[in-house]
C-alpha cells in the first residue's frame, strides 16, 4: 500500500471506503483515452480524475474519503508520452538519472528514478504513484530506446 493510499484510508471510515456500484463506471482505452458510462470523457476531467486514480489488488479505483468508484482498464492506466531529465540529479554525480514523464492527458508524474523502469520485449513501463504503472506510447518508447538502451 503507497503512503497516499494509506493516508488516504486514515480519514474513511473503520470499514474502509464503500464501492459505489460494483460495475465500473469508468473504463480507460489502450491509447490513454477516458470513458465515462460508454461516453468520452474530457481530458480535463480525465486529469483530474486520475489524480485520484489507485490500483489496490491489481483492481482500479477512483478514490475520495467517501466513495470509491470501479474503474476497468485495457491495458495501463496511464499512456506516458514524453519525459525530460531531470536537471537537478543530472547535476549531481552520484544521482541515479532520473526522470519527469507527461501522460497523454497533459499530467507530469513526479522524478523517476531509471534504475525502477521497467524494459521487456512487450513495452517499457514506469511505476508511478499509487500503485499504478504507466506504459510509453510508441515514439517515447522509441526514443528512450534510442537515449538508454546499448546494444552492444
Amino acid at each position: 500500500m503507497t503512503d497516499e493510499t494509506a493516508a488516504l484510508a486514515s480519514f474513511t471510515q473503520p470499514d474502509g471506503v464503500a464501492l459505489c456500484n460494483d460495475d465500473a463506471l469508468f473504463h480507460i482505452q489502450a491509447n490513454g483515452d477516458w470513458l465515462y458510462l460508454d461516453s468520452p470523457l474530457p481530458a480535463k476531467f480525465a486529469a483530474l480524475f486520475s489524480s485520484i486514480l489507485h490500483c489496490i489488488g491489481g483492481e482500479y479505483f477512483l478514490m475520495t474519503p467517501v466513495e470509491k468508484v470501479r474503474v476497468s482498464v485495457e491495458a495501463y492506466p496511464l499512456l506516458l508520452v514524453d519525459y525530460q531529465a531531470n536537471s537537478v540529479a543530472a547535476n549531481n554525480v552520484n544521482d541515479s538519472m532520473k526522470l519527469i514523464f507527461t501522460n497523454s492527458i497533459g499530467k507530469q508524474h513526479s522524478v523517476v528514478d531509471r534504475a525502477d523502469i521497467i524494459v521487456t520485449d512487450d513495452g517499457i513501463y514506469v511505476p508511478l504513484v499509487r500503485g499504478l504503472v504507466g506504459q510509453l506510447n510508441r515514439a517515447c518508447y522509441y526514443r528512450y530506446i534510442n537515449e538508454y538502451l546499448s546494444f552492444d
